[in-house]
């Protein structure tokens, strides 16, 4: 699921060891889920009784119980079992599971700040689990930086969904930004940007924020062993290259899906295993 659902993060995960790894492949496994039931195609409703009943799922796990109704669903048990091997802080998923809710309610951003609120509870959380596996050298400094690479992490997602997630009626940049640049979301579902709206100007912005993210959420490297760096960095690393791509040339996420070729995140993770993280 991992690799064929999450390129970009399969090419940090594959760095590290292999328990270490499995137990990141589980993480994403239910994280994938939770995204999945906000993605479907069920009513509000029937999603939110859905994501009911993963919370409830994750709250057998964190008491240390399987429940009968999922005994024998794979994820649970290899969650189950990463959790016995590592101190994964398995309450993040309920983060996750009300950054899904949001998307289910079609939450609007007045500002970044509210932005920020959203990117905390999908990624910041992701971020949190990862660091149960990684381990780290200071812990309250390093959730703190694993945080922002996480906020990072989303708001590239964002700058490079942009048409897609409109498509879905999803309102992701902070209305005060769009306003600044004279942009309406509207247009994005369509690609065409009017000639006098600064979109670039808007891509470019957004894009010097999640950069501030980067550079603050990269300060975690050192606080762990080689390989959980390699792994970050690998997965930091791609992401960054993609900011810089979309930076580059802001008007191809209406066009495309902006990405790296295999070689490209290949040169990256093996930069990341060498120490070379830029």
């Amino acid at each position: 699921m991992t690799r064929t659902e999450a390129k970009n993060f399969s090419y940090g995960v594959r760095l590290l060891p292999d328990a270490e790894r499995r137990a990141m492949y589980a993480i994403y496994a239910l994280a994938r889920r939770v995204d999945d039931i906000g993605d479907g195609d069920l009513d509000p409703v029937r999603k939110a009784e859905s994501l009911a009943r993963v919370s409830a799922a994750v709250d057998g796990l964190t008491a240390g119980r399987a429940d009968a109704d999922d005994g024998a669903d794979p994820i649970r048990i290899a969650l189950a079992d990463a959790a016995q091997r590592f101190p994964i802080p398995l309450e993040a998923f309920h983060e996750l599971i009300a950054g899904v809710t949001m998307d289910v309610e079609q939450t609007e951003y007045k500002t970044f700040d509210d932005l920020l609120v959203y990117c905390r509870r999908v990624a910041g959380s992701i971020g949190r689990l990862s660091l149960g596996v990684f381990g780290c050298t200071d812990l309250e400094r390093g959730r703190a930086y694993a945080d922002s690479l996480g906020l990072a992490l989303q708001v590239t997602n964002i700058l490079r969904d942009v048409r897609e997630d409109a498509a879905m009626g999803r309102r992701y940049l902070p209305a005060e930004d769009m306003e600044r640049f004279g942009c309406d979301e509207a247009w994005f579902v369509a690609g065409r940007i009017p000639d006098e709206a600064d979109f670039d100007g808007l891509v470019r912005f957004e894009a010097s924020r999640a950069r501030a993210l980067f550079e603050d959420g990269l300060r975690l490297l050192p606080l762990l062993d080689r390989r959980s760096r390699a792994s970050v960095g690998a997965m930091a690393g791609i992401y960054r290259q993609l900011l810089d791509r979309i930076e580059d040339e802001p008007a191809a996420v209406m066009a495309r899906r902006v990405s790296l070729t295999a070689g490209e995140k290949t040169r990256v993770a093996l930069a990341a295993l060498l120490g070379r993280v830029h």
